[in-house]
């Protein structure tokens, strides 16, 4: 499923590439706005422990895993990404405005789960979507393009949010109810913007399917999802869960800010630095994959991270904070698109629904003990416990990544630019 060769490019990127990235730059600026905050309006506004905040955290992830392996086999099946995309978002979309009616613990995480079902359920078919759209030389730069709008409007997203929470309540230590409220009417309107712009303007190439195919009814069964993959995929998949244990929720980061003293605006404010270093490193990083490998990119990433990890466990000073929290987003720019050009390069088109499913599945499925840990050694032995873990697992996953598994060959075809 190649893209057509008359084609006309936006920017010199693949149509679907380009408004898939719009639909991620909306969606991204109202989650921002209305999720990011969520475990300080947790401990601040309704007193959750951190235990409490991590489940919350671990089980939206976890819940989100689940779909994104069932909807990735599905579009496998089914032959239609761009439907489940669309009703993913959608789902998403309708579920936010019900954060306007949490008053506790419990409400916020039954919105949270239908907000990660929709996510669930859209990611694995709009990566597919992206793969299925371009050639194997330009996977990079176009998982790296995506991801760089995704962050683009996380940073816009938190930008707002700073704002709202200066005119608010400006430099107080703990989030107000009504700060948060303000801040959820903000994040709607763009996740509508965004279902609307996926539903015009991207255009499914459907692969070919034989008559055998095209009768096969979609059945799941879990012990077929693996067959047939490549066996650098399995290993992948294993080194994942081992360094995605020691990767706990975000959520344990903001709360390391507010531990160290910085206010609800400077959280706000450190948020758009990690967005924007995201930013800026997502294309480059997806770029150098094309042209030295996916494998050594990603292995890159994760050292950072362990180095990064470590600077949140030690650090004593809120500029060492502010520090941290950039070269967390240089992190994520490195490894977040990388990663899934990586799985790309394993896996052929009509398997990669259920692949990025599979892939996505294993890290969502992970965060739910990674954050029950972090929670429960922030709580018995300290806010700095968690990184330490974290650093540790992240070098194992490093040795076992360039241990085990090899690059994929790629070819580039004759007379590629």
């Amino acid at each position: 499923m190649k893209p057509a060769a008359s084609e006309k490019r936006i920017m010199g990127f693949a149509p679907n590439v380009f408004f898939l990235g719009i639909v991620s730059f909306l969606t991204d600026i109202s989650s921002e706005i209305i999720f990011t905050l969520v475990p300080l309006f947790l401990a601040n506004v309704l007193g959750a422990t951190t235990t409490v905040i991590g489940f919350v955290g671990g089980l939206s992830d976890s819940t989100e895993a689940i779909f994104k392996i069932l909807s990735g086999y599905l579009s496998d099946k089914i032959n239609r990404c761009k439907s489940l995309a669309l009703f993913g978002y959608g789902f998403s979309a309708l579920s936010k405005p019900f954060m306007l009616l949490a008053n506790s613990w419990g409400i916020v995480t039954g919105v949270r789960f239908a907000d990660r079902v929709g996510k669930g359920v859209r990611s694995s078919p709009r990566d597919a979507l992206i793969a299925n759209s371009v050639e194997v030389y330009e996977r990079g730069r176009s998982f790296g393009l995506h991801k760089a709008m995704d962050s683009l409007g996380a940073t816009l997203g938190l930008g707002i949010a700073a704002v709202v929470i200066y005119f608010t309540q400006s430099g107080s230590l703990t989030l107000k109810p009504e700060t948060y409220t303000t801040l959820l009417w903000w994040g709607i309107i763009p996740a509508f913007l965004a279902v609307l712009v996926l539903a015009v303007f991207v255009k499914e190439k459907r692969r070919p399917q034989n008559t055998a195919q095209a009768d096969m009814k979609p059945h799941f069964n879990f012990r077929t999802l693996l067959s047939g993959m490549d066996s650098r995929f399995k290993l992948f998949l294993l080194v994942m869960f081992l360094f995605t244990l020691g990767n706990s929720s975000d959520y344990f980061v903001i709360l390391r800010a507010q531990d160290m003293g910085v206010s609800v605006l400077a959280i706000s404010l450190m948020l758009v630095v990690f967005n924007l270093t995201y930013t800026l490193i997502s294309l480059p990083a997806g770029l150098l994959s094309d042209r030295i490998g996916r494998r050594r990119v990603i292995a890159m990433g994760w050292l950072f991270y362990a180095l990064v990890y470590l600077g949140f466990a030690v650090t004593q000073s809120q500029i060492g904070i502010w520090i941290l929290f950039g070269c967390y987003g240089l992190y994520y720019g490195i490894v977040e698109g990388v990663a899934k050009a990586f799985v790309a390069d394993m896996i052929p088109p009509d398997k990669r629904g259920t692949a990025y499913g599979l892939y996505q599945g294993v890290v969502g499925l992970t965060l739910l003990p990674a954050s029950l840990i972090a929670g429960i050694l922030w709580d018995t032995i300290g806010s700095a416990a968690p990184f330490y873990f974290g650093a540790a697992l992240a070098l194992l996953a490093v040795i076992g990544l360039l241990v085990f598994i090899k690059e994929p060959p790629k070819k580039k075809p004759a007379g590629a630019a």
